[in-house]
Formats: C-alpha cells, structure tokens, sequence
C-alpha cells in the first residue's frame, strides 16, 4: 500500500512524496520544474527530473516533525506509533514554520 502527500514550496505544487513497501519516493512535478525561477526544497535534494529514493524517510522531510511535547501532544492525539515517521509527517506538517508545506494525496 502506497501513502503519499504533495510537497508544496509556499503556495506551489513542488513534487509528490510517497511510501511504499520499498521505501520513500520523492519527485519534483514537471510544471514546478518548469516554472519561473523554481526553488528546491532542499540543499540536499537539488533540483532534478529523475526521482529520489531512499529506504529510510529522506532526513530533510524528518526534521520537519515536530519535537518534545508537540510531537508528545500529536502522538497522543492522533494515536501514531512514534516509529510512524511519515504519518507523522502527513498529520503534523500541513502548517509549518518555513517555505514547505504538506497535504496528504487523500485529501
């Protein structure tokens, strides 16, 4: 089973992160790509057509989750296994502080 979110720079559609059984996937949107003056969203994901994959969910998008007690007060709320790393990320990174925001495909 596939989950994924849509990675927005600001208010732009900038690619598409998923999971999957074999890991995380993250690819820029051809349109971003093409676009006036496109940002990447991170030094360590330079912009590119080709897609990235990792085993383990890519650092930048883990250090967009919360820490301490708001990571605690978002467990608790939502009831993720705080080894659930990229639900984590779909639930508590909609609204962050910065350039990147994420929304769950579903929605």
């Amino acid at each position: 089973m596939t989950k994924s979110g849509n990675v927005f720079y600001r208010d732009q559609l900038a690619g598409l992160l998923s999971e999957g059984d074999f890991g995380y996937r993250f690819e820029y949107n051809p349109a971003y790509l093409n676009g006036l003056n496109p940002k990447p969203i991170s030094l360590t994901m330079p912009l590119r057509t080709l897609p990235y994959y990792s085993n383990v969910l890519f650092p930048f998008f883990d250090g967009l989750i919360p820490e301490g007690w708001l990571l605690n007060i978002a467990q608790e709320h939502w009831k993720v296994k705080p080894n659930d790393r990229f639900e984590l990320l779909m639930l508590t990174c909609r609204d962050t502080i910065g350039a990147i925001t994420i929304i769950p495909v579903n929605e």
